[in-house]
């Protein structure tokens, strides 16, 4: 079953299209729950990594609504600081 995505008028406050986000769902590098200890809210904010159509890595930011659909209300450029998180992305497709 397809997940339905939701978005907030906030996600394109970076003028990331609502089509090039959903490119980036289709094509995540990471997704996982953001793990931020500065920010007690974090819990159920997820970050995903995920390349544009030109091969861009976007950060997206979401929260789970449901089993069935999420609400993606961040989306821009990817900054440095998550480039950690493509370690393991990134070992996994050169060494295999």
């Amino acid at each position: 079953m397809d997940v339905i995505i939701e978005f907030n008028p906030s996600a394109f406050k970076h003028h990331i299209a609502e089509a090039v986000i959903r490119n980036a769902f289709m094509n995540a590098l990471y997704d996982d729950v953001l793990d931020d200890a500065a920010n007690q809210d974090s819990a159920d904010k997820h970050l995903l990594l995920g390349y544009d159509r030109n091969g861009t890595i976007l950060e997206i930011l979401y929260n789970i609504i449901d089993e069935n659909s999420i609400n993606v209300f961040h989306a821009m450029g990817c900054r440095s600081i998550y480039f950690p998180l493509l370690d393991d992305y990134w070992r996994t497709m050169w060494h295999e």
